[in-house]
């Protein structure tokens, strides 16, 4: 019986040591670089998205999850900081950045889109449109004939001219225009939006 009671403990042990490091190593995945990434290799929609904040991510894991699509952040090579994120101040780097209408951060992790046909692309609003690191991933990735629907978080200002602008910056993406969402959005307002797209 003492037998059978030690080979049982050690089965246990194994199994639990076992479990801890799968929970690592997945862990580990989804930390890649210092960004966010869930990958399932039969997923054909992805949520990409840039949150300087943390409240861009929030609602890019709801719109992952409401979709069952693949995640993974743009991760900017230089991070950013909450001083550069001061709009009161001149001389700030996202001031710089959006006055600069070459100004192109680089994204540290590499983006493969190759086996998506849909991709929601978040980031927040600044100065009115988007972050430059958005035109950085049109230029490094390729969007054509990818159908993109775009969302944004902004404590007011709209997502209308951030499409306008991509849309005229990259015409060879089937836009499927975007949506403002604040916060503290709700699910039921995220999957209204998503049965509204028109692909």
């Amino acid at each position: 019986m003492k037998k059978i009671l030690s080979l049982l403990f050690i089965f246990a042990l194994i199994i639990g040591v076992t479990g801890c490091e799968n929970v690592e190593t997945k862990k580990e995945q989804k930390n890649d670089k210092g960004g966010y990434t869930e990958l399932n290799k039969d997923s054909k929609s992805l949520v990409l998205y840039f949150s300087a904040t943390g409240t861009t991510e929030k609602v890019a894991k709801m719109i992952s999850e409401a979709t069952n699509s693949n995640i993974i952040e743009i991760v900017p090579k230089d991070k950013y900081i909450s001083d550069d994120l001061n709009y009161n101040k001149d001389d700030t780097r996202a001031n710089r950045e959006m006055n600069d209408l070459n100004a192109r951060p680089e994204i540290e992790n590499e983006i493969n889109i190759v086996q998506y046909d849909t991709i929601y692309i978040g980031y927040p609003i600044w100065w009115g449109t988007n972050p430059r690191i958005i035109l950085t991933l049109l230029d490094n990735v390729d969007f054509k004939g990818k159908n993109v629907a775009l969302f944004c978080t902004s404590g007011g200002s709209g997502i209308e001219q951030s499409v306008a602008d991509l849309k005229e910056y990259n015409s060879e993406v089937n836009w499927l225009g975007g949506r403002r969402f604040s916060s503290n959005v709700s699910q039921d307002e995220l999957q209204d939006w998503i049965n509204s797209l028109n692909y």
